[in-house]
This record gives structure tokens, sequence and C-alpha cells, in this order.
């Protein structure tokens, strides 16, 4: 049986079976380090990156040259990575210093194979981020004044950032081995069955006969899409190949249908429970335990969704938003069916962590047992193997390549955190910060919004949330700020990029799809996503809203505050009214958020 399908997962191009089995190995070593227990960080992690190689440096090459040169790098940089696995217990014992020409020519080599596998993923802004990092690391010590470092000898800067667990294989990199690839896994396999659709019919089912019942489709089999996807441009590009030629049927203007999809798919990464990479990172810098980190982030995601629904409503008093046809609506039989497909991993894996007791890692462990299980079936529950090897091979290669692509982002991060580590730059950069903010909250918080934006702008969001609070971090909590409040508010600015103009991911990919000149999409999807600009601010205004856990009631008085205050702002936006009347709207909506 021939498994030379084309798929998604891989924009159109035959699953080949090579890379249909290292995608089953990419998932089989990354399940068996749940279940087989503790594992070297100096083992687990080199494989973790030499398992993303061959997809970053020829899965994805474009020309014949990146080709060539990626199966070199791709050998060599899997030598490499083998000999700091096998030579684990050795290298462990030199504390991070370097003492051969053997291993500062492979911890040199090291270090380039993870900016340039991080610039063919994602392009140059990351790489760049580091190589100044990595500059300042090596030269600091020829700068004068506050900002300059007394040096270290190299082989003892080379060998913290490749041999010991640290740079490289430090605890953001064991994130990304232990529970961020786990739960991509989970969303590959969730998505190469029929849970995609399932959430479509849902969500037709439950907002399609409403006024803009289009948009609020996409809203919602967003929301409920980028809980698993966690990329805005994923989210687009999977639920608004059929939400957006919809509202364009239904005579939305292209630049509305447009706008609704790319910021409903950008909420997917601020959506509990998997919040893209962002939730498990956070978890790994700030200490909280997921399931706290769940709870925080889940009213202010609601909000955000609710911002946009009403925007919608508020953009039906300028243009006939038609409701969904009742012939295009699912069937309340087929809405049962296909709902199955994502509510039975979900509810295992819920259940699993807050009824079973056991880590989210293994939690969806089992979640993804059950949904391998649900590949056999179609929407029709019918058996089939064929289908079965079919789903899952579309699985393993969307896997392995999201796994990679997210790995050597996380991988190229980690030698700027440990490049702030080691020089003390971080805490003189936040220094700096409480220095400019006349050691003032607000002034810093929007002093760190800034750096956020213009950093998201170049980085993916997790690479830039995590740069920005390595810094601005520790400012914001001296000021008093709780820790896991300051790490919301940095990773929800972190994700303004997908939507801000010049560099809006999830625009640039609705306009296309669209057809429609990107900088109208942009302009609107920033009057959808207002919440987005606010949200983060009304947080630390209203700290009790991130505390469901331990004060529910604190957190949904806050949350009810809030949401009329973004009623009133989102409608005084976009509304069609009389000028007064829209600016006493966001003005009274501005006070009920801040001031009451």
């Amino acid at each position: 049986m021939s498994l030379l399908l084309t798929s998604d997962a891989d924009d159109g191009r035959p699953l080949h079976p090579a890379w249909v089995a290292l995608g089953a190995a990419t998932v089989v070593f990354h399940l068996g380090l749940i279940f087989y227990g503790l594992t070297p960080a100096l083992v687990s992690r080199p494989l973790h990156m030499a398992l993303a190689l061959p997809w970053v440096l020829i899965f994805m090459a474009s020309t014949p040259w990146q080709r060539i040169s990626g199966w070199l790098l791709t050998g060599l940089g899997i030598a490499a990575c083998a000999y700091i696995a096998l030579n684990e217990r050795a290298l462990a014992n030199q504390y991070g210093f370097i003492d051969t020409q053997l291993q500062m020519l492979i911890g040199v080599f090291l270090i380039f194979l993870a900016l340039e596998a991080a610039r063919r993923a994602i392009g140059w802004p990351l790489p760049l981020v580091a190589l100044a990092a990595l500059a300042y690391g090596a030269l600091g010590q020829y700068l004068p004044g506050v900002f300059g470092h007394p040096g270290m000898p190299m082989a003892s800067y080379v060998g913290t950032l490749t041999i010991a667990e640290s740079g490289l294989w430090g605890s953001l990199t064991g994130v990304s081995v232990g529970v961020v690839a786990i739960f991509v896994i989970f969303g590959a396999v969730l998505n190469a069955g029929e849970a995609g659709q399932g959430f479509m019919n849902l969500a037709s089912a439950f907002a399609g006969r409403l006024t803009g019942g289009a948009a609020k489709v996409s809203v919602i089999s967003s929301a409920l899409m980028g809980s698993i996807s966690g990329s805005a441009s994923a989210n687009v590009a999977s639920t608004g190949a059929i939400t957006i030629p919809s509202m364009v049927r239904l005579g939305y203007p292209r630049a509305l249908a447009g706008s609704v999809e790319a910021v409903a798919s950008s909420g997917g990464q601020i959506m509990p429970p998997l919040m893209g990479a962002g939730a498990f990172v956070m978890v790994e810098l700030t200490g909280t335990p997921y399931t706290q980190i769940m709870a925080a982030a889940l009213l202010p995601a609601i909000l955000y969704f609710v911002t946009v629904w009403v925007g919608i409503n508020a953009y039906a008093t300028r243009h006939d938003l038609k409701p969904v046809a009742e012939s295009e609506r699912p069937s309340p039989k087929e809405v049962l069916i296909t709902s199955l497909f994502f509510a039975v991993p979900f509810v295992l894996l819920l259940e699993r962590i807050f009824l079973g007791g056991y880590t989210p890692q293994y939690a969806a462990s089992i979640a993804i047992f059950a949904g391998m299980a649900l590949l056999f079936f179609d929407v029709t529950l019918s058996f089939s193997l064929r289908g079965f090897l079919t789903r899952l091979a579309d699985a393993a290669v969307t896997a392995g390549r999201q796994v990679a692509v997210i790995g050597a982002i996380i991988i190229c991060a980690s030698l700027v955190i440990g490049v702030l580590s080691l020089t003390g730059l971080g805490v003189k950069i936040t220094s700096g910060i409480l220095s400019l903010s006349n050691d003032m909250l607000w002034p810093a918080l929007l002093l760190t919004a800034l750096a956020c934006l213009i950093l998201g702008m170049e980085v993916p969001t997790t690479a830039a949330y995590v740069i920005c609070v390595s810094v601005a971090g520790p400012a914001l909590t001296s000021l008093g700020l709780e820790p896991l409040l300051a790490h919301l508010f940095v990773f929800w600015f972190a994700l303004l990029s997908t939507i801000t103009p010049p560099v809006c991911g999830g625009v640039f990919i609705a306009a296309g799809m669209v057809g429609e000149n990107w900088l109208k999409v942009a302009l609107k999807a920033m009057a959808l996503g207002i919440g987005l600009y606010i949200i983060p601010l009304a947080m630390i205004s209203n700290p009790d809203i991130i505390r469901l856990d331990s004060n529910p009631v604190g957190a949904l008085v806050d949350a009810l505050k809030i949401a009329v205050g973004l009623t009133g702002i989102s409608f005084g936006v976009i509304a069609r009214k009389a000028w007064w009347l829209r600016l006493a709207l966001i003005v009274a909506g501005a006070v009920v958020i801040f001031a009451i």
C-alpha cells in the first residue's frame, strides 16, 4: 500500500515514506521519553535537535543549493549531537569547560548550526538577535561603562553554551523536548483526523443562524482550532479555507472577511488549554503549575473572543452581515458525531490532569493514543485501515515538521538566554528600564509593551516572549507585579505582531486568501482585535481576573467589568454612529476598565 499521499501538512507535496518514517521516529522518541522515565538532559536535548535538523535543513529547502548544503549540515549536525549524547557523563564532569580542540570545533559548529537552522525555519531576525548576543558575550569586555562585562575564557564561554546543561541544552530546550513536542504531536493527531471538521460543525450549529453568523462561525471555530494548533498562520490557512469563502459568498466585504479570520486565528495562542508553546515555556520560567497558568489565561482569552464577537455586531450596523444559510448548516447528528473526534481526546486530557493528578505531558500522551484510535474512523464512523494509515502518515509528517520548527526557534532563543545569564546583561537592561521609567510601574509597562511589539514584528511570538520577559520581567516584578501577571502581560503583547503592521503574518495570509489589499485587512483587524491591545493593560488594573482558581468571584467580577468596558470601546471604534457618541463610548469604556 503506497504512502505517497498528498497532504496539507507539507503544502501539497507527496508524503515520501522517508519523511513519514522520520516523523514517526520523532513521535516515538518524544512519547518514549514520557514513559521511559528520567533521561539525562545532555542525551535527550541533543537528540531532539538531531531529529529536527532534517526537517529544517532538507525538507524545507527550496533551492538545489539549500538541499545540498542541508544534507551536509544535517550529517555533520547529527554527528555533533551524537557526540554530546554519547559522551554525556564525561562532559557533565567538565562543568562547561572545553579541554580539547575537537570539543571547541564541535561547540562552535553547534552554535553555527543552531543559528542556521533557525534562519532556514523562520528567517533572519531571531538569528541576528542571537548573533548580537553572542558577539556581546565574546567582546563585551571591551565596552566601556555599565554595559561592559569582565569577559571570560573562550573555552568556558563556548563550553557553557554547548557542552553543559545551559545555552543550547538549557531548561528552555528541555521544555521543548518534554512538553511542547508532546502537545504539538497531540495537535497534529487531532488535525489529521476529523477534529477540524468537528470544530467547524459545532461553530456552525451554535452561531451560524445569528446576524454575522459566518463571521461568528469563524470566531468560534478558530478559537477551538487554535486551542490545539497554537499558530495564527496555521489557523488562518486551515479554518480560513472554509470560513473566508463562506463570508465572501454571503456578501461580506473582502477586507472584513479576511480580518475576521486573522483576528480570530490570532487568539489561538492565548486560548487554553495549549496556548501554543508559550504556556509550557511559562511553566518553566515562572515555576507555576500548568493548571494554574490555564486558569489564569482562561478569562482574558474569553474576553478577547467576546470583544471580536462584539466587533462583528458593531460591523453589522455598517454592513448586511447575513447568517449562514440553513442548507449549509450541519445537522444535529453530524455535529454530534464529528464533535466526538475532538471531545473524546480533550475530555481524556483534562480528566487525567484535573482528576487523575497526572502531569500535562503524561495526560497528553494518553490523549494522543485516543486520538490515534479515532483515526480509524471518518465522519460517517466508517472503519478504514487504509484511511487510518493515510491519516497517521499525515499526522507523523505534520508533527515532525512542527516539532522541528518550534525546536529550532527555542534552541536559538536558548543561546540568547544563555548569554544573558553568563554576562549579566539581563540585569543591566532591567536596571535601564527601571531608570527610564523612574521606578514607576505604568511607564515600565509601556516601555515593555513597545519592546514586545517591535521584537514581535521580527520574531515568532514564543521567541519574542522569551527574550522580552527575560530582560523586562525582573523589572516589572521588582515594581510589585506578581510574576505570572508580568509573564502574561509580556506574552500578550508579543502576540500583537500577528495583526499589527508592518509585519503581520496572520493578516498577510488572510489577505492573500481573500484577494484584498493587506493594509485594508490589517486596519479592520486592528479594530476588531482591539482587545489584544487593551486586555493586557486591563489585567494590570484588575489583577483578580487571573485568579480564577483562588478567587473565582473576584475574577468573574473583574471579567464582567472589563467586558462592559471593551463593549463600549469596540462599538465606539467600529459602529457607524455620530462621532461624539463614539467618543463617549470609548471614554466610558476606558473609565469602566481602568478607573472603577
